[in-house]
């Protein structure tokens, strides 16, 4: 695109333009109006939090279960590598059968263990879990059911290792069991 030279205002133009606006007084220069001052944070949740009604937030409704609480159980039986006792806490493993023992005294639930461990065997199935709970309302002693557990756990030898589930299949609540094969040490 060609640019075109601007034309060249002479002394002819220049008086005409000034006899067609009259006489022109030059201004002072005036400084920029301030600023409006930002206004104050307004502490919204402050005063949310002050209208609550004392205990409020202690109140609210939620399941404890939901909570994982008390330790994990873990064992693994020596001679078998630590990588089988990380993919069993992974959820490496399917579950091929469970047992509840909610509501289940202590002898009943030790009966019932060894029972479905065996029969476990006999189906030649590898991997259980078993719902214990976790005990939330059991006397100053602890969880029951799950100490029981452990410790029933622990002194079988078809048991190659157990882990506390992963939260969806019951967290600390239950655990998951990998048994040795019938043929296999």
């Amino acid at each position: 695109m060609k640019r075109h030279k601007p034309t060249t205002i002479n002394e002819e133009d220049r008086r005409l333009f000034r006899e067609a606006i009259g006489e022109v007084r030059q201004l002072d220069p005036v400084p920029p109006p301030p600023s409006a001052p930002k206004p104050e944070p307004h502490p919204y949740m402050l005063e949310a939090d002050e209208a609550a009604v004392p205990g409020e937030l202690l109140d609210m409704a939620f399941d404890p279960g939901l909570m994982e609480v008390g330790e994990e159980l873990s064992y693994l039986r020596d001679g078998y590598p630590p990588k089988l006792l990380r993919q069993l806490k992974r959820g490496q493993f399917s579950v091929q059968d469970e047992i509840d023992l909610h509501q289940m005294n202590a002898a009943a639930a030790q009966a019932t263990i060894s029972a479905f461990l065996a029969e476990a065997a006999e189906r030649s199935i590898h991997c259980v879990r078993i719902v214990h709970g976790k005990g939330l309302r059991s006397k100053a002693g602890g969880p029951v059911l799950k100490v029981l557990t452990d410790r029933l756990l622990r002194r079988r030898d078809d048991v190659i290792a157990f882990a506390s589930a992963r939260p969806m299949q019951g967290g600390t609540g239950a655990v998951v069991v990998l048994l040795k094969s019938k043929g296999r040490p």
